[in-house]
Order: structure tokens, then sequence, then C-alpha cells
């Protein structure tokens, strides 16, 4: 849930117009298109991830062999410690990216979803670091 409200708010309210003359959309943090990007894959890895891993949770009883059992688990493993790791990149990246932003009247429009992206990159650590 927290990776889809990291990537969705800042697929829907972190790329803004900076003045109504031109038509390029900017990134909120900062003008710097990687945070975006980085907070968006970062969010859709883990969702994908959250899936797979759901499934192979469902099927877990039916893996009859003992390797396969523990090649599952320590996958699992590596993965959240992994993915513990990227959301730590991820929320200091973006809240350095967004201590670095000065406010106009278009970026003041997407902040509420910028800092939602920030507190959830957070609170996502801690799930990811608890999960592994």
């Amino acid at each position: 849930i927290f990776s889809i409200v990291v990537f969705g708010s800042i697929v829907n309210e972190c790329y803004v117009n900076k003045d109504g003359q031109n038509t390029e959309l900017l990134c909120i943090f900062n003008e710097n298109e990687s945070a975006c990007s980085y907070g968006i894959a970062i969010g859709v890895i883990a969702f994908f991830g959250c899936i797979f891993f759901f499934v192979v949770d469902l099927y877990f009883q039916q893996i009859s062999s003992v390797k396969d059992r523990k090649r599952a688990v320590l996958l699992d493993l590596g993965f959240s410690g992994f993915l513990s790791f990227l959301w730590f990149v991820s929320f200091c990246f973006l809240a350095n990216q967004w201590q670095q932003t000065t406010m106009t009247n278009a970026f003041s429009q997407g902040a509420d979803a910028a800092r939602a992206a920030i507190t959830f990159s957070f609170f996502s650590i801690i799930v990811w670091v608890s999960s592994a």
C-alpha cells in the first residue's frame, strides 16, 4: 500500500507546469527528473515484488522440496533487505531534493503529494526492515 501511495502521488501531482507559458512538466523535487523517476521506479518494483511474494506465500505449502522452500524464504529475505536499502535511498534522495526546492505558486500545488511521497518512503523503510 505504501508503494502505491509513493508512486501514485508522484505520478499524479509531482509533475507541474512551472509557468503558464511553457507546456513542459517539471518534477517538483528541485526540478530534478531523476528524483521523480527514482521514486516511481522503487514504488513499482516494490508493488510487483509484493504481488510476486504474495503468490509464493499462497503456494508455499505445495512446494514439496525442502531446498526449494529454503530458496523461496532466502529470496524473500534478500528482496526485503534490498528493498529496505532502496527505500532508505529513496527517502534520503527525495528529502534532500525537497529541501533544495524553491517554492513557487505552481510547486505549492504538489507540495502535499511530495511530502506524502517522502513520508511514505520513510514508513516503507520500517515495513521492509520488519519484513526482512
